[in-house]
């Protein structure tokens, strides 16, 4: 069965860092597959297998990985994007030179084991609210250099993504706030000076910046690092003072903690625990 495998993120942005994690990885040539000689250069095929359950993230991914070094290679895809797999599922097919196969191997299911581990985590998170109107979202918490395929994983996991870099939205942390003198000057600051679409949105920590922040009539509240009655009063206060303002709870988010933050009210419920503690899925290539 072949699935087509289209790119999540453009070829013209993604290959620049295939290439380079490429060449890590060869650095001056793969001694182990030359030294094979005429052995390595015929025709051959492998299966990728996962040797543990979990949710298959980063295929296509993979695929582009083994293209770059051989176009002829087939790279055919046996679940599709964000499938549980049992251990043993067979998840792709592959055939080509073997030297491309053996040469990027590595770098290929570096990447989909990691990135499978970051959806199987994020639908661990998903399922536990599944039945409640609170989305799980992710954080800015990404490995530099990955947080697209990162992010990436996350949704192939179900859950939505939080913006992907600074200049997605305005978000005023406790930092910000503090330079700026509080909430209110914060707020009135960066609307003179940033473009109108960008959304707005304000880290609280207490009751009293909940109303503050409520007063601003701003897009977005987050209420970081609340205890569950502090935050239950904080979706009160919000709903009551402006219903379009949208609730985020952040801090300290784990599967024990995350359906009772759920269960007060919020709209959304951003962690960076399905990429930040992932372990990798485990998957291997047999030719």
């Amino acid at each position: 069965m072949f699935l087509p495998l289209p790119l999540p993120i453009p070829a013209i942005a993604l290959d620049p860092h295939l290439q380079t994690w490429l060449q890590e990885d060869l650095g001056r040539g793969d001694w182990s597959t030359l030294g094979l000689g005429a052995m390595a250069q015929k025709p051959g095929k492998a299966v990728w297998v996962a040797k543990a359950p979990g949710v298959i993230a980063g295929l296509p991914i993979a695929a582009r990985v083994f293209q770059l070094l051989d176009a002829t290679i087939e790279f055919e895809a046996q679940v599709a994007e964000g499938t549980p797999c049992p251990a043993g599922t067979a998840i792709a097919h592959l055939t080509g030179p073997l030297n491309a196969l053996l040469m990027g191997e590595r770098v290929a299911l570096n990447l989909a084991m990691a990135l499978s581990g970051i959806a199987t985590a994020t639908r661990n998170y998903v399922d536990a609210i599944a039945d409640l109107p609170a989305q799980l979202v992710d954080t800015r918490k990404t490995t530099p250099g990955l947080r697209q395929l990162e992010k990436y994983a996350v949704r192939v996991g179900g859950a939505l993504n939080h913006r992907l870099g600074l200049d997605d939205a305005i978000m005023l942390k406790d930092n910000h706030i503090a330079v700026a003198g509080g909430i209110q000057a914060a707020v009135a600051q960066v609307r003179q000076n940033v473009p109108y679409p960008l959304a707005i949105e304000v880290e609280t920590t207490t009751l009293a910046q909940v109303a503050e922040a409520v007063a601003c009539g701003i897009d977005i509240i987050m209420l970081d690092n609340m205890d569950l009655d502090t935050l239950g009063q904080a979706v009160q206060r919000i709903r009551q003072g402006n219903p379009k303002i949208k609730i985020e709870a952040s801090g300290n988010v784990t599967l024990d903690t995350l359906r009772p933050i759920a269960l007060t009210g919020v709209d959304y419920i951003s962690s960076s625990a399905p990429i930040t503690r992932s372990p990798w899925l485990d998957l291997s290539m047999r030719i």
